[in-house]
């Protein structure tokens, strides 16, 4: 199945829904990365200084990892496709109009942002009333 590109039908259909539970980003050691997976992160993404997880937050916590802030995610429920210009940059001013951080991941069939978990329900508002073409 092919994802939609055109941004207006992306926007008239995203749908966005908030996932159940906190999630966290967290960096492990290069040295081991099959413990890392072992924890069954959400997401992952590799870099120099480390292998970066997003993980539900009681798993980091029963892990002993250290993390940021801690976040909620909302997925737009649409079949983005990866090549659609501007979904990302449409749901980042709807997002910053409103003084909500967001950090978007691109998977193959949907776009997840995530926002602080004390933004969450106005960030799901921001989405669903209006993200201008």
């Amino acid at each position: 199945m092919t994802g939609i590109t055109d941004l207006a039908t992306l926007l008239r259909q995203m749908q966005p829904a908030l996932r159940p539970g906190e999630y966290v980003y967290c960096l492990a050691g290069n040295d081991d990365p099959a413990a890392s997976l072992a924890l069954s992160p959400l997401g992952f993404f590799r870099e120099d200084e480390g292998l970066t997880l997003i993980l539900e937050r009681t798993t980091a916590d029963a892990a002993g990892l250290a993390y940021g802030p801690v976040l909620r995610c909302i997925t737009l429920t649409v079949h983005s496709a990866l090549e659609a210009v501007g979904l990302t940059a449409a749901v980042s001013a709807a997002l910053t109009r409103h003084g909500i951080s967001a950090n978007v991941v691109a998977a193959y069939y949907h776009d997840h942002i995530f926002v602080p978990a004390e933004d969450a329900e106005r960030a799901l508002l921001a989405l669903k009333d209006a993200v201008p073409v």
